[in-house]
């Protein structure tokens, strides 16, 4: 393994550094060679160090004559990597938002090194292949071929590689306070909706958010007696957070569905085949029984299920300090995932009501963030984004969607900047659940696919008009 990873280091710097002529016929393999690359610059957060990010793609972007800026943060090893190629002025950017940070790994449960840029089998391993170090590579590839290609443009291309996405509190709402001269644009493309594969590998469709559900923290919070654990009492915190998770673990909220959330679940009626095709169309329009029905089938898929609720996880439990001490707290952590609309301070009323148990408290933890609007689907952006996927992937259609989780889309969506989100690259649904996950991984294909429709993209959005 460690002579295939030398010899994958020595192509990566072969291909990847060399000037845009030499590039221009390694166009399919490029993409995947710079995720590996990127994966192995380990940007686990905590701590998301990024600066190693900067450091790989800005010869690679000031080779091909972008203006390179890196925005240090409090925490210097966090950077926020900017690279400007600039067009006549005569539009306003188009930015490329990518987050640079990652969720970290549980090691041992990898059967590969997760920070190793492996490449084998047809697909790239690493954390970060999905989220989102290969929408880094494909959204920085894209961008470069506009520099390689000498597409005139009408409007300045913005790629921002950003930090703390996946932690807080520099990412990019601190950004925008501190450097919006640099992000200011007419729209931005990011992560969120998904192109997703069929068992026989052909695209079923094409998903592009245009707004993501709201991340609230709930903590609830048991007070009992601190006592001898030889003397137990009724009022042992733990044991009520533990009817806490019990009564959580039978409830469900209800179906809710936002304009764009209703075009997703419409599509997939379409795309599907026979009866999933029939519970589809019976979730949205069917009699409340029907409607019961298809939901319990479906939100089998955890992917499905929280597009068409408020969900809550339980995330974190603490209590208790010695074995032979009952506590006289503990504390229960709820991620709460919220779609656009949901009133907050009634969810926390209705888990009162649900554990009706006067040793629990319920309360927010921390700010809200404040709603962002949804971003319309009549946008230039968004025509263009749907055109080249239907381009790229005639069999599938394409739809508006709502993130199921969060992105930092809000730092544009709040002053009014469109952003649409999507994976850039052809993926499975075993590959979605290793988000997050073990072997996260996508293959060299996908990323290829995805490139040349986000240069697409690109080209038809920000080239000049005579370039289009």
């Amino acid at each position: 393994m460690l002579r295939v990873t030398r010899r994958l280091s020595r192509l990566v710097a072969a291909v990847l550094l060399a000037g845009p002529a030499a590039l221009a016929a390694q166009d399919t393999d490029s993409t995947a060679l710079l995720l590996a690359q990127l994966i192995r610059a380990n940007s686990s957060n905590p701590p998301g160090h990024t600066q190693q990010i900067a450091d790989i793609l800005g010869p690679l972007f000031r080779a091909r004559g972008f203006q390179v800026d890196i925005v240090p943060t409090p925490d210097s090893a966090k950077v926020h990597f900017f690279a400007r190629l600039k067009g006549n002025g005569s539009k306003k950017p188009l930015l490329l938002a990518a987050h640079a940070d990652v969720v970290g790994v549980e090691r041992e449960k990898w059967t590969v090194d997760p920070f190793g840029g492996v490449i084998k089998d047809g697909a790239v391993y690493g954390r970060g292949a999905i989220d989102f170090k290969g929408g880094i590579a494909v959204f920085a590839r894209a961008a470069m071929l506009l520099a390689d290609r000498k597409v005139p443009l009408d409007r300045d291309v913005i790629f921002l590689a950003e930090a703390d996405e996946e932690g807080a509190p520099m990412n990019t709402t601190w950004l925008s306070r501190q450097h919006w001269d640099k992000m200011d644009a007419e729209f931005a493309l990011n992560e969120g909706g998904w192109i997703i594969k069929r068992d026989d590998g052909r695209v079923q469709y094409v998903s592009i958010s245009t707004s993501d559900k709201r991340v609230m923290s709930v903590t609830i919070t048991a007070k009992g007696t601190s006592t001898h654990a030889s003397m137990p009492l009724p009022d042992n915190a733990l044991v009520a957070i533990g009817r806490a998770l019990a009564k959580l673990g039978a409830y469900e909220t209800p179906l809710e569905f936002t304009p764009d959330s209703r075009k997703y679940f419409t599509t997939l009626a379409k795309t599907s085949t026979g009866e999933t095709a029939r519970l589809y169309t019976q979730l949205l329009n069917g009699t409340p029984e029907q409607r019961r029905t298809a939901d319990a089938s479906l939100s089998r898929d955890p992917l499905i299920h929280s597009l068409m609720r408020n969900t809550i996880a339980p995330v974190i439990v603490a209590g208790g300090f010695r074995s032979n001490v009952i506590p006289g707290s503990a504390e229960l952590t709820l991620n709460v995932r919220l779609i656009p609309g949901s009133d907050p301070a009634a969810l926390i009323r209705t888990l009162e009501t649900l554990f009706n148990d006067p040793l629990l408290t319920v309360k927010m933890a921390g700010a809200l963030a404040a709603p962002s609007p949804a971003s319309p689907d009549t946008s230039l952006l968004y025509r263009a984004l749907a055109a080249e996927s239907k381009a790229q992937w005639p069999e599938a259609e394409v739809t508006p969607y709502l993130f199921q989780a969060g992105t930092d889309a809000a730092a544009w969506r709040n002053r009014g900047i469109p952003v649409f989100g999507i994976y850039p690259y052809p993926i499975s649904t075993d590959e979605l659940r290793r988000m997050h996950g073990n072997d996260e991984r996508v293959s060299v294909e996908s990323l290829r696919q995805g490139t040349e429709m986000v240069f697409r993209t690109l080209k038809r959005v920000a080239g000049a008009s005579s370039s289009r």
